[in-house]
């Protein structure tokens, strides 16, 4: 390693060539400990001076890149490293290396561009000469030209630092705009820390820089400790803001009916035959059509059901059909469910509020019903969005909506499964494709991406990727998450607990980052198993386990002293 005469500066090494791509170029260092692979390094490319400009360089640009290739080509023989008890730097001493080290390393870096703070990186497409000097980048350029907001601006969420860097050196922060705007997607194998970083991310929202209205679906119960937020200091702003957090229970979720389309009723239903279908589908029409603005129930569906299920015999004669019963029997089944109501509902004043986190705990509910919940509020909160935006409705209708939202959805694969027919997922490809233009940003976090519709993943333009082994899940990857290049996702089964790839629209270029420290309790850790294998061993344990199963004591037998009876 050579340091430029500049003590701000630090020249790792010195260009060979190009590379084997049109925007990649080589250089040779002895050292490579400082231009590990994924660092940034640059080279300075100079325009020709004006004429008359007594000058021997132009203007300086300094163009980053991203070392992609270690390659070792020149060492000692390697009989020499056989010999274990050989003291190789004597020996290269003794035949005439006078250098401090013997090898010579040739580093492949990918070229970025030169960052320009309105267009972002622009690549010059002029490689460097062989000779120039390759520096390492400062944690200052590294902090300009990486994030698109400075972490304690408005509109900024500090995710954490750059992880080739001293914790901290570089902070990476994120636009939160482009963030809910053009959706993220959060991607990771089990125990990766893709739930911690979903609260990291919350933490951000709710801080008073930003103050977003959001909503988790919450199928495990794990975003519960969110509610440390209330009072906590950190969250606290000088104007007095203080965020809320809302949680909903099971069983307070609560979906009318009414608000159902006509195939989120049939994902309840058990299996039925196509004429029940049909009669199904005339009668939920004819319902629609009667009722109009007004509520209905599965009773007036019931109702319906029958009037509509009627065959004329030979006679002439009008008779009931041999569809109804079946059909009321099954929508009977719906009817007994604790989440469908004909009145009650979960209002979208009550779901989203700016400055509110609220968690919709659905641990405990089916999947098909978890699915139907999930339908019934996206299409709502969409098309409150849109008739807000356009001015259909006003203050005091439910439908009113006067700010945007940020909906994240977590295990999205079972809401939007790949391979599998989901109203859930039809939802939502229509609000990632058209929720940009009208304030509805979604965000779906999955330990399988494979099993995530294809579809839905290409329309998130940020993606945290964390540390995921399956081969299946990282090919679906290289398809469906175009943004984080090839050398990045390379490093996926590599990647420690708590350590992210970003890339996307959130940031200027993909970045490898260290998930900074919750400043709340995470709520998604894995049991102890042998901690609660021991505790049932315990004295005071199986003490009340005793107690618990003891049988009552036997009735005593009574005795008798002279003609009287005692017990």
């Amino acid at each position: 390693m050579i340091t430029n005469h500049n003590p701000s500066r630090t020249i790792v090494g010195i260009v060979k060539g190009p590379g084997e791509s049109g925007s990649e170029y080589v250089f040779i260092t002895t050292d490579p400990q400082p231009s590990r692979i994924g660092e940034f390094v640059y080279y300075e490319l100079s325009d020709r001076p004006k004429e008359g400009v007594n000058s021997d360089r132009g203007n300086a640009h300094e163009v980053l890149g991203k070392i992609t290739g270690c390659r070792l080509i020149e060492h000692l023989p390697d009989r020499m490293f056989a010999d274990y008890e050989l003291n190789t730097s004597a020996v290269a001493s003794l035949i005439g290396f006078t250098c401090e080290s013997p090898e010579l390393y040739e580093m492949t870096v990918e070229v970025i561009g030169e960052f320009h703070p309105v267009f972002g990186f622009n690549n010059l497409r002029r490689l460097p000469l062989p000779g120039a000097k390759v520096y390492l980048a400062e944690n200052e350029l590294l902090q300009r030209v990486l994030n698109k907001k400075k972490p304690e601006e408005v509109g900024a969420a500090h995710i954490g630092s750059l992880l080739l860097r001293e914790e901290g050196a570089v902070p990476i922060t994120l636009d939160v705009k482009e963030l809910v705007s053009t959706h993220v997607a959060i991607l990771a194998g089990t125990g990766s820390g893709k739930s911690y970083t979903a609260g990291v991310l919350v933490e951000e929202l709710l801080l008073p820089k930003n103050r977003a209205a959001v909503l988790i679906f919450d199928p495990h119960g794990e975003y519960h400790t969110l509610t440390q937020i209330r009072g906590h200091d950190a969250f606290r702003g000088n104007d007095g803001y203080q965020p809320q957090v809302r949680c909903i229970s099971p069983e307070e979720i609560k979906i009318r009916v009414s608000s159902l389309e006509f195939y989120d009723i049939l994902t309840l239903l058990p299996p039925m035959s196509d004429r029940q279908q049909a009669i199904l589908k005339k009668a939920y029409d004819q319902v629609r059509s009667t009722y109009k603005q007004l509520y209905w129930g599965i009773q007036d569906l019931i109702n319906t059901v029958y009037s509509v299920d009627q065959v004329e015999n030979e006679e002439g004669n009008i008779k009931q059909g041999s569809s109804a019963d079946a059909l009321a029997w099954k929508l009977e089944k719906m009817q007994r469910s604790p989440y469908f109501h004909s009145h009650e509902h979960l209002s979208l004043q009550t779901l989203f509020v700016p400055g509110q986190v609220t968690i919709l705990q659905m641990n405990e509910i089916p999947l098909e019903e978890q699915q139907v919940i999930a339908t019934a509020i996206l299409r709502q909160a969409n098309h409150a969005r849109i008739n807000t935006h356009k001015g259909h409705v006003s203050q005091g209708h439910e439908q009113y909506l006067p700010y945007p939202v940020f909906i994240l959805i977590e295990e999205a694969h079972r809401f939007a499964p790949a391979h599998e027919p989901s109203q859930c997922k039809q939802v939502l490809r229509t609000i990632l494709s058209e929720g940009r233009k009208f304030g509805v940003g979604v965000g779906l976090i999955t330990q399988r991406p494979g099993k995530l519709d294809s579809d839905v993943l290409s329309q998130c333009m940020s993606q945290f990727i964390l540390r995921i082994v399956n081969p299946v899940d990282q090919e679906s990857l290289k398809h469906g998450v175009e943004a984080a290049g090839r050398d990045l996702l390379k490093e996926l089964p590599a990647l420690s607990k708590g350590q992210v790839i970003i890339a996307g629209a959130c940031v200027n270029t993909p970045v490898l980052c260290r998930v900074r420290q919750r400043l709340t309790t995470h709520g998604g850790d894995t049991l102890d198993a042998p901690s609660v294998w021991q505790s049932y061993f315990d004295k005071y344990k199986q003490l009340d386990r005793k107690m618990t199963m003891a049988k009552p004591a036997p009735r005593s037998k009574p005795y008798t002293i002279g003609r009287r009876s005692l017990e």
